[in-house]
């Protein structure tokens, strides 16, 4: 019997698929190593499997997807525990793998059983420079029972019921203080009056109150920090300055200098985004001048005289639409208010002075959505550009940015099967890209390739291009692999709130769980002022039921057809 190649070529392959198909394997995301020390006593096993395996732990059967992904649940007996991971298609055909745990209770702490230091914490945390009414706090580890002080006076008390050998205490600095990198000696005394001393690690000095020190911000994402917060999106900011905006440095902690931004308000600013003018400037203070409302082609302007470049913050109300600016050491000496005809956006102007020292500017708007806005100088006038409600609102009439998150050696989360975030937040971007260029609109994108771009460099990028909208796509994750799944989108400002909303309402009808729409999200995409933005988590990629979804190409573009339709549902609230 003759069969023709074609044939043998099809029969060949399709047999060489079934094998690999059959052929068992495990691999396991989580927890990588074969031996594992924890000290919690839930843990998961996080991988896949051949598609079509069947897979045991302990001899339970475990639930294996399409996509080969698995997860199960330990929890765990303090002691040793092993666990034995089978996957098979038959009898014959099987692998296996082992994972041992040792779970142990997390450690009480130790307790110091001779005359010695464990440990000493000053805080605020890193080098110091100080003004007089600023507070030293120090915590000390050490010696139960003992007399400890900080300094040659500073008395550090045992807290014997809740931490028996720490001490604590703090410091408010006196003008006649002296710090100059000054390392603060722990003296700890026992009960039969033996002593030993240690100083701190940092340092601290003093900021004289009565020479300002002047600083000037630099480059173009100078930004206020509202505290010394850290977290993995970077603290609480402010917001953004525009370049040499003066500013009176009162302090330092670490890498940050203290601001002086009123008599009641203080902010913090990295040490790479100012640099110190000579001695014997004065510190920032101004009266205003009159003021211009007035508008061009594309935008509206309100400008306000001032005597010197001011720090400033702005946030959004609604209920009804406002923008309001707050300029920091600014006195009210307007005379007049000059509002011309050729407005569009902007309902009204009118100040307030709600402190000796910071001028407030408010600005009403005739549309209930906030387009955005922007602030800088020009020489000491400070401008407030107002972003115009489109007058066509249809997609084909606006610049709409697709941010892909992560990229390149920035893989973001991970799923079971081993997806990236990355490139599935790439591959519902284009799809996107797709869907909102078959509509008409203009589209900018980040990134179209599996490269790296920094955060940094996506928000000056957009700062040039001034987009109508942004929406930047991600991939969320959990800890919790079974429990935690669902979509959800994240907004800053208030007065951005109804775009992720209205992406939001549409997502959940791709029967997804429900997860939030979040404000005041602090991450760099969300900061810009200038344009609405929203930041859509698809869904959870750690969870294997919601990482099938996200790895089907029918599904990334349902998500693609549904932000479209949250943009359109947001458009038509415009209206």
């Amino acid at each position: 019997m003759k069969i023709s190649i074609t044939v043998l070529f099809l029969l060949t392959a399709i047999i060489g698929q079934a094998q690999t198909i059959d052929k068992p394997f495990i691999k396991l995301v989580s927890p990588l190593k074969e031996k594992n020390n924890v000290n919690s006593s839930r843990n998961f096993l996080i991988g896949s499997t051949c598609k079509n395996c069947n897979l045991t732990v302990n001899g339970n059967a475990v639930k294996v997807y399409p996509t080969g992904a698995f997860a199960y649940e330990l929890n765990l007996k303090t002691g040793d525990t092993s666990f034995t991971l089978i996957a098979f298609t038959a009898p014959d055909k099987s692998v296996n793998k082992k994972i041992t745990y040792n779970y142990s209770l997390p450690a009480p702490p130790d307790t110091v059983k001779t005359l010695s230091i464990a440990s000493i914490q000053i805080f605020p945390e890193g080098n110091l420079m100080l003004q007089p009414g600023d507070k030293i706090k120090f915590r000390v580890k050490a010696l139960t029972g003992c007399t400890v002080i900080a300094g040659k006076n500073i008395p550090l008390f045992e807290m014997p019921v809740a931490m028996p050998g720490i001490y604590q205490g703090e410091y408010v600095v006196k003008e006649t203080d002296s710090f100059l990198l000054t390392k603060i000696p722990i003296t700890i005394t026992d009960s039969s009056g033996k002593s030993i001393t240690q100083e701190t690690k940092n340092t601290i000095s003093m900021f004289s109150p009565y020479s300002p020190a002047i600083a000037v911000t630099k480059g173009r994402l100078a930004h206020l920090l509202f505290g010394l917060g850290e977290d993995r999106l970077g603290g609480a900011k402010i917001g953004y300055l525009d370049s040499m905006v003066q500013l009176n440095i009162v302090g330092k902690v670490d890498k940050k200098y203290k601001v002086q931004l009123s008599k009641y308000r203080t902010a913090y600013i990295d040490d790479d985004s100012i640099k110190f003018l000579p001695k014997g400037n004065f510190t920032p203070e101004s009266l205003t001048t009159s003021w211009r409302v007035y508008g061009d082609s594309l935008y509206d302007y309100v400008t306000v005289g001032l005597f010197a470049r001011l720090p400033y913050q702005s946030f959004q109300l609604v209920d009804p639409s406002k923008i309001v600016i707050d300029v920091f050491g600014a006195t009210n000496n307007t005379n007049w208010i000059t509002q011309l005809e050729n407005i569009k956006e902007i309902k009204n102007v009118y100040y307030e002075q709600i402190e000796d020292e910071v001028f407030r500017i408010i600005i009403e708007l005739k549309h209930q959505q906030h387009w955005g806005h922007s602030i800088y100088y020009k020489g000491n006038l400070l401008v407030i550009k107002v972003k115009r409600q489109p007058e066509n609102l249809s997609l084909s009439n606006l610049t709409i940015a697709v941010d892909a998150g992560h990229g390149g050696s920035n893989t973001g989360a991970g799923g079971p099967t081993g997806s990236s975030e990355k490139a599935l937040a790439l591959a519902v971007a284009l799809k996107l890209q797709k869907a909102l260029e078959q509509q008409g609109a203009k589209v900018i994108m980040t990134r179209t390739t599996e490269k790296v771009v920094d955060n940094l460099q996506r928000v000056l990028f957009y700062r040039n291009f001034t987009p109508d909208l942004l929406i930047s796509i991600h991939l969320n994750s959990a800890a919790d692999p079974i429990r935690v799944s669902g979509t959800s989108t994240f907004y800053r400002y208030i007065g951005f709130r109804n775009l992720s909303q209205t992406i939001y309402k549409r997502m959940l009808e791709l029967d997804l769980k429900e997860y939030g729409n979040t404000g005041s999200f602090n991450f760099m995409l969300n900061s810009p002022i200038e344009y609405p933005n929203a930041l859509v988590e698809t869904l959870f990629i750690s969870n294997p039921e919601d990482e099938m979804k996200i790895l089907d190409e029918n599904f990334q573009q349902q998500i693609a057809e549904k932000i479209v339709l949250g943009i359109k549902d947001f458009l038509e609230r415009c209206k």
